[in-house]
């Protein structure tokens, strides 16, 4: 273990997130081992971190590259007491977490792509899954699994991920400290979970839509074999993504979002 996790216990032992972290050099996946202590009933704020994952997972069962001793693999365990519908915008408001933690490594060229995906230069540098249980027809609790890519170099990613992904140490041109991001990601994390529950939607779209940088643009969206097609004219209430075209607006609920080339 390279990372002096006892650091981050003391220092988040009196907030929400981090209150609890639960470490391991090597884990099949964040997001399950979260699960499983969710369900044995760990307090809100509980974070699982891990050195590696065997089976890293992304969105749309989608494998999440995650050797050792590079970068940053957790998941947030949480518990609002709210109704599931209220839900939906939790994707956003972990994303709009994430682009502001790397945007102080990499100030002025952070991206999010909806729903989550965090991009600079274009290419991806952090994924998150987000995972619910419900009980009736409230939140039982919610998983917040994010991978962060920290000091890997283009030639450590597989050779079909070089073009399209990167890291902090690749974007940066030094290595950065995995705890110092550690500490900015449950900071940042803890603040617009506040903010979320607050009932302040407006600032999670807006600051999403700022990151996001997609209003006004064509694009279209692939999820399994359809294809919708549009101008993204923002987000609604929920935080589905609005497109309008020729047969009206159309709200966008999951899928791969890509701007037409003209």
């Amino acid at each position: 273990m390279n990372m002096n996790v006892e650091e981050l216990r003391t220092f988040f032992a009196r907030r929400v997130v981090g209150r609890r972290i639960e470490y391991f050099e090597e884990v099949e996946s964040t997001n399950s081992e979260a699960l499983r202590l969710a369900q044995q009933g760990a307090p809100e704020g509980t974070v699982v971190m891990a050195d590696a994952q065997t089976r890293g997972r992304g969105r749309l069962d989608r494998v999440w590259e995650s050797p050792p001793s590079k970068n940053l693999y957790l998941s947030v365990l949480l518990r609002p007491d709210i109704p599931a519908v209220s839900s939906s915008l939790i994707p956003l408001m972990t994303g709009v977490a994430v682009a502001e933690v790397v945007a102080q490594y990499c100030p002025g060229r952070v991206r999010l792509k909806w729903p989550n995906d965090v991009l600079v230069g274009g290419k991806k540098i952090c994924g998150m899954l987000t995972e619910m249980r419900t009980r009736g027809d409230r939140v039982q609790f919610v998983i917040i699994g994010i991978g962060l890519n920290v000091n890997m170099a283009r030639l450590d990613f597989p050779r079909g991920l070089r073009e399209t992904a990167t890291s902090l140490r690749i974007e940066t041109g030094c290595e950065a400290q995995r705890l110092d991001a550690a500490a900015r990601l449950f900071e940042q994390t803890e603040r617009w979970y506040r903010i979320f529950l607050q009932g302040d939607s407006a600032a999670i779209r807006e600051t999403w839509l700022r990151y996001a940088d997609i209003v006004g643009r064509r694009v279209e969206v692939v999820f399994g074999n359809g294809v919708q097609r549009g101008t993204v004219s923002g987000l609604d209430a929920s935080g589905a993504l609005v497109l309008e075209g020729e047969t009206g607006a159309q709200r966008v609920l999951a899928g791969d979002v890509y701007i037409e080339r003209l």
